[in-house]
């Protein structure tokens, strides 16, 4: 991977786009410094210290945001509305027959869909955008914090519609750069902005399990969490990288004097062909009682119950709930993001077929049960991963935003290997360009 950055820069070309992305990223992480107006910064950061860095609630959408939620910047909501949009568009996708028509439209229909996510995006900001203001003006955005009700002094309506409209354009902005990372820089806008936002977590979640060590002023405990980590990096690599490859064999044709056809290829199906989505939606479907319940009056038995086993991520219910969920939404993706027959009819239409496997149902059939057989070990994998955070937080008194948690790790592994990937094509293309000429 060095190796590969090492070339790109002697590239020029190459050079330029290294240097454009990393000129946007220091905007982004600028930008998530900045408060929005009518905020006490100084009563934050008072909450901010006073709470031990238990994000609680709202600890995965500050993870993704790089810890600038918490301090309500004006990149606060960061690209979680973005993200939010995108995987509404692509479920819509498969309900709404006016949106499949636009994705078989080619690059016309994409454009058109990513429009939608766009205005979707900015729609979604200004829900959580308000919803945000309202935690921190009731001061259940830090709840043990004595000056929590103190984070916004001014609470009338001029005051909260600009502060709503601040982070709904800030996030606009995100998307922007986002957008400009992927026009004129390396790598998936989006995803760069989102590996940063998690990087720029880790040197203080990593000195915070140093601190709260016992064992040799807590360098033990530190180089510990350093091994799990290296061990968990190399175990997500190994897993990202597996997949299945059926073969398909294309017959070869006859059109007037030449021959079409009879080349050999393969399917490939990932073991996690999921990706972090499942995880993505289990966390967000366990915040929603936690969500109810601390907007909830009065002690009622419903609301007890919620707050001693589905907020506390070391409880058996939890934990087992988290991983069902996980599991159950690794299936649930994997079966509206890949259609075993659609895949079939278009290797018919082609000539194509599966070496022992009669073409159509057959073939669809049999991808469908290949499909499910390695969905199996990939939806363990990633609920086994996702509870690393919950090992950790019994293991060393980590919160549950632990650095090498399933979460971070996936995406920062996945975001760093298509990266590679994409930079190592780039460089291969300016090679043959050369050996052409």
């Amino acid at each position: 991977m060095l190796t590969a950055f090492a070339r790109a820069f002697k590239t020029p070309d190459l050079r330029k786009k290294l240097l454009f992305t990393l000129g946007i990223i220091v905007v982004y992480r600028v930008g998530t410094h900045i408060p929005i107006p009518g905020v006490d910064y100084k009563n934050v950061q008072i909450c901010i210290d006073d709470a031990s860095q238990n994000t609680g609630l709202f600890g995965l959408v500050n993870m993704f945001s790089g810890g600038a939620l918490l301090q309500i910047t004006i990149f606060a909501l960061g690209i979680m509305p973005y993200i939010t949009a995108s995987i509404i568009l692509q479920l819509l996708t498969v309900v709404i027959p006016r949106l499949e028509a636009l994705k078989k439209e080619g690059q016309a229909g994409t454009a058109k869909i990513t429009q939608y996510t766009r205005y979707l995006t900015v729609a979604l900001a200004i829900l959580q955008g308000t919803g945000l203001v309202a935690t921190a003006r009731s001061g259940a955005l830090f709840t043990s914090c004595p000056v929590a009700k103190q984070i916004v002094p001014d609470q009338s309506i001029f005051v909260t519609i600009t502060m709503v409209i601040t982070m709904t354009a800030g996030t606009a902005v995100v998307m922007w750069l986002g957008e400009l990372i992927t026009d004129r820089g390396i790598g998936n806008g989006m995803s760069i902005l989102m590996f940063i936002s998690i990087a720029a977590t880790f040197p203080s979640a990593l000195w915070a399990i140093k601190v709260q060590g016992n064992l040799a002023g807590g360098w033990i405990e530190f180089g510990t969490v350093i091994a799990v980590g290296l061990v968990m990096v190399g175990l997500v690599v190994f897993v990202e990288q597996a997949q299945r490859r059926i073969p398909v064999q294309y017959a070869k044709r006859m059109i007037g004097r030449r021959s079409y056809g009879g080349t050999s290829t393969y399917i490939p199906l990932k073991v996690n062909q999921a990706g972090i989505i499942p995880v993505i939606f289990a966390s967000s479907l366990l915040y929603i009682p936690a969500l109810i319940a601390q907007f909830a009056g009065g002690t009622s038995g419903w609301k007890t119950w919620i707050e001693q086993n589905l907020t506390k991520g070391d409880h058996p219910i939890y934990i087992s709930t988290y991983f069902l969920l996980i599991v159950f939404f690794a299936f649930f993706y994997v079966a509206i993001s890949f259609n075993p027959e659609e895949v079939a009819d278009n290797m018919k239409k082609y000539g194509g077929f599966i070496p022992g496997i009669r073409a159509g149902r057959p073939t669809a059939e049999y991808l469908g049960y290949v499909l499910n057989r390695i969905t199996w070990p990939g939806s363990l994998y990633l609920g086994l991963i996702a509870l690393v955070p919950t090992m950790a937080l019994v293991g060393f008194g980590a919160n549950q935003n632990f650095p090498f948690g399933g979460t971070s790790i996936l995406i920062i592994v996945g975001v760093g290997l298509e990266t590679v990937k994409q930079i190592e094509s780039q460089l291969q293309q300016r090679n043959y360009e050369g050996f052409l000429r």
